[in-house]
């Protein structure tokens, strides 16, 4: 199709240059975008959302540096290896921290198809807090057996941290980057974005809990904990339908971004 159109003098656009795959890929990510804006979670041009491109050559789709979430459409995207090479270079490059923390999870991690970090004031403050997420709330109790830890070394600009931060994931798919914010992945859009949106309400949430002070904070009893986490083990219950869950909440998102934030699958 490409050369088609260059023979007739017609510039190829994104959609005419790339997999069908590809580019189903890229329009999720494009909604995963302007979804976080919706909810607050964006950083001016900062923090970064990435996901793995279909195909053997491991590359990955981030945010160009210099466009905001609520900018970013499906064309916009650019395209990186795990080198940091652009693979089609443009107008804008790519936030190298975004590089180093996004290279390091999909060089390491098969899963790990959509990751998702950002700089949310919630998720910041429970970065910073000394006991982690605690056990307030049904949110944050099915989250805790699940989520990781990464201690702060600065800005993510050595690439020698990326073996310390792909160790302490682990196998697990949430994590607080201590003094830095959130970030979660997950093998579907869909599933990514629970991850994130789950822990950044349990963020939230615990920010509002300890405003009326840590001596009137009610933690949930321990017996409590021990059966969400066996609750959290269970199959899905066959009444709650075939299709997966976090299919059902990727779809319920996807129409929510055509309400809200039209225009990303261009």
């Amino acid at each position: 199709m490409a050369t088609l159109l260059k023979d007739l003098g017609l510039k190829p656009t994104v959609p005419d240059t790339v997999s069908d795959a590809e580019w189903q890929v890229r329009v999720d990510l494009a909604a995963f975008y302007r979804l976080a804006a919706w909810h607050g979670w964006d950083d001016l041009i900062f923090t970064h959302i990435s996901a793995r491109v279909p195909g053997p050559d491991h590359h990955f789709l981030i945010n160009p540096y210099g466009l905001a979430f609520e900018e970013i459409t499906a064309s916009s995207l650019v395209k990186v290896d795990l080198d940091g090479n652009l693979i089609e270079p443009g107008e804008y490059g790519i936030n190298y921290a975004g590089y180093v923390i996004h290279s390091a999870i999909h060089g390491a991690r098969d899963d790990a198809h959509f990751i998702a970090h950002f700089h949310s004031p919630d998720g910041m403050a429970v970065s910073a807090h000394k006991e982690g997420l605690l056990p307030l709330n049904q949110r944050a109790l099915g989250l805790i057996p699940r989520l990781s830890y990464h201690d702060y070394e600065g800005v993510a600009l050595n690439l020698d941290e990326r073996e310390r931060l792909v160790a302490d994931l682990g196998d697990t798919k949430v994590m607080l980057l201590r003094n830095h914010g959130t970030l979660a992945l997950g093998a579907s859009p869909g599933e990514a974005w629970t991850n994130i949106q789950q822990l950044e309400t349990a963020c939230t949430a615990q920010v509002r809990t300890l405003s009326i002070g840590r001596e009137n904070v009610l933690l949930a009893p321990q017996e409590a904990q021990d059966e969400v986490r066996r609750q959290m083990q269970r199959p899905r219950n066959p009444l709650q339908g075939e299709r997966s869950t976090s299919d059902l909440v990727w779809a319920a998102a996807l129409r929510k971004a055509e309400r809200h934030v039209p225009g990303f699958d261009a």
